[in-house]
């Protein structure tokens, strides 16, 4: 029925109406908002769609990708369930990697003890105290055949979350491939090896930012001819949103990193579509359902034009933004535990609705301790529930059309290319962290979450409302402090037992690389194969490349 000019349009009447109710029933807030304070309407129509709705958004598997990167999403076959897991020794994590493969997991994530991730032996004076704490210590070779033992590499899909030392782990991984018969165009996996988000947010950095630019651009060259099918970065937004950023924040920041990285590899000599179709992300959700999975939505939709647009990219996979993602860890709270099952459920959920392509889901107990393997169990039993029994995988991208839903994927992808025009006055990702600008923007933005909640204007349950008086926490699991004197008990047998000449000539050979501009990385298989150790080989690229201290 059409309206006559003077007849007062349906939501204007409506409004009128809810105004006397609300007279009554105030509302809970006099403004809402999310956690990227965008602000949050009572109520959202049609009139809030653009006119050209289905070209913006597209159809999955289709130029911008809005709706996913495969035509037919999870009806062909689900995410990876790949969960996170390592601590203590090679043998404990991979006791563990086989306990969850057996509980339907379908792709391994290793996390490394501190140590490894700074380039240290466990055997170093700096290891002292951390040796398998957060992760799994890996020294040498030998650690990495322990590590992978009865694990077909050739099967499984393996990601691995290291970043300064990423080219000696992948080197190690390529080595104990080949001891299994596996050669390394067959390996598929992925390596972090993104370095800009350590400066601004996570702090595991060894060498100054252009060398480090270097190492990962010389591991997109080496891994473009040996290993096609291997992910050699994930530019990572996980850790950026852990430090406290907001949403809009954390896919502005990890656009403009990987930004930066295609332009590194560029301005090495490589050609983008040859190397931007291994390029994965990594990414955080939080707690606001809609608002986290608009932001999947509209980071998809960002990188498409920034690749095809801005950098010409031909190939329609370099256009496409592959992404794991894991439950919020700074979510989780120690109070009331078993909360956080549900917490990772509403994350995980958003996750799968926004379109990942693999997933982590965190354990219950993760704020007081490693996950034990119950925990483990239950976090990975969350992602088989979502995928077997919600039916929230049976249609692709069934968010869309959702007047909120589209709204708020426009008003991030709105404020997140906001900040890329910022970062782009610094002169790119790079200039910008030296320069400290996203590093004050997320402390920023972490002290007003913050402020938030001891106001208790955001709500915490169990933390800051719905309180218990006493808790006892039983049953978490503790790394044996005996662990880090019997490491150190292998490692220098590793030593002792190596020949030292072919471990001298690897390593001369690695530093005449590191002085020039010879790719390192085929020095650096050559150095792991005869047993050197992570921290002899960090130590080679630290006495040429420096340390970086610091802003």
């Amino acid at each position: 029925m059409n309206r006559s000019s003077s007849d007062q349009h349906p939501k204007q009447k409506w409004e009128k109406d809810v105004e006397k109710t609300t007279e009554r029933f105030p509302e809970r807030k006099e403004a809402f908002h999310t956690s990227s304070d965008l602000p949050v309407d009572r109520l959202y129509t049609p009139e809030q769609m653009d006119e050209d709705y289905i070209e913006e958004i597209g159809f999955p598997g289709q130029y911008p990708y809005t709706r996913g990167i495969q035509p037919t999403m999870y009806r062909s076959r689900y995410w990876t369930m790949r969960q996170y897991a390592g601590f203590g020794s090679a043998e404990e994590t991979n006791e563990r990697f086989r306990y969850l493969l057996k509980q339907g997991q379908t792709g391994l994530s290793v996390a490394f003890d501190l140590p490894t991730q700074i380039g240290y032996d466990s055997d170093d004076p700096m290891a002292d105290g951390e040796v398998g704490k957060v992760g799994v210590a890996i020294d040498s070779l030998k650690d990495m055949e322990q590590l992978f033992d009865q694990i077909p590499l050739d099967q499984v899909s393996t990601s691995m979350t290291i970043n300064a030392p990423a080219s000696i782990l992948l080197a190690m991984y390529i080595a104990v491939g080949e001891k299994q018969g596996v050669t390394p165009e067959k390996l598929t996996g992925t390596i972090q090896n993104d370095i800009l988000k350590e400066y601004i947010a996570r702090g595991t950095y060894i060498y100054p930012p252009k060398p480090s630019m270097r190492l990962i651009t010389d591991i997109f060259g080496y891994c473009q001819e040996h290993l096609p099918k291997f992910n050699t970065i994930s530019i990572s937004g996980y850790h950026i949103r852990e430090a406290g950023s907001t949403a809009v924040q954390e896919v502005a920041f990890t656009i403009a990193n990987g930004m930066a990285y295609v332009d590194a590899a560029i301005e090495a000599g490589l050609e983008v579509d040859q190397f931007a179709p291994r390029l994965a992300f990594f990414f955080n959700a939080h707690n606001q359902f809609f608002e986290e999975a608009a932001k999947f939505r509209a980071a998809r939709r960002m990188w498409a034009k920034i690749m095809k647009e801005h950098y010409g990219a031909e190939n329609p996979k370099s256009w496409k933004l592959r992404f794991h993602t894991q439950t919020g860890g700074s979510t989780l709270t120690a109070q009331q535990p078993d909360n956080n099952i549900v917490r990772v459920t509403l994350q995980a959920l958003a996750a799968v609705m926004g379109g990942t392509q693999s997933l982590h889901t965190n354990s219950r107990d993760e704020a007081l301790a490693l996950p034990t393997e119950d925990s483990a169990r239950i976090a990975l039993r969350t992602q088989q529930i979502i995928a077997n029994e919600s039916g929230v995988a049976d249609t692709i991208d069934p968010l869309a059309g959702s007047y909120y839903v589209e709204s708020l994927t426009d008003q991030i992808e709105k404020e997140a290319n906001a900040y890329l025009e910022r970062i782009k006055e610094f002169g790119g990702a790079v200039q910008a962290v030296e320069e400290g600008y996203m590093q004050r923007e997320i402390h920023k933005a972490a002290y007003d979450a913050q402020k938030r909640i001891e106001s208790k204007e955001d709500i915490v349950v169990g933390m800051n409302e719905y309180k218990l008086e006493e808790e006892i926490h039983a049953d978490l699991l503790r790394v044996d402090e005996a662990l880090e004197q019997a490491q150190i008990k292998k490692t220098q047998e590793v030593r002792s037992s190596r020949d030292q000449e072919s471990v001298d000539q690897c390593l001369k050979a690695l530093r005449e690389a590191a002085k020039g501009s010879e790719n390192v990385m085929p020095h650096i298989v050559a150095a792991v194969k005869v047993y050197a150790t992570v921290g002899e080989i960090a130590n080679v690229l630290r006495e040429e490349f420096g340390e970086y201290t610091g802003m």
